[in-house]
């Protein structure tokens, strides 16, 4: 993922930063517990499309 367009992306529930888990081919929003899937290098920024993370996924 290009890191000049993840510096540009937030998330659309929150507007709060994403990080990219590049083994999962995620981007994460720990303030909104969403991850978003990347697919052929473009990030999907859809919450219907976004899997909801468990507290052990947050380390909680």
């Amino acid at each position: 993922m290009d890191t000049k367009l993840l510096e540009l992306l937030v998330c659309p529930v929150t507007k709060g930063p994403l990080h990219y888990d590049k083994a999962a081919q995620e981007l994460v929003s720990r303030s909104a517990r969403l991850a978003y899937p990347v697919r052929d290098d473009m990030p999907i920024l859809l919450e219907n499309e976004a899997r909801p993370l468990t507290d052990e996924e947050l380390g909680l």
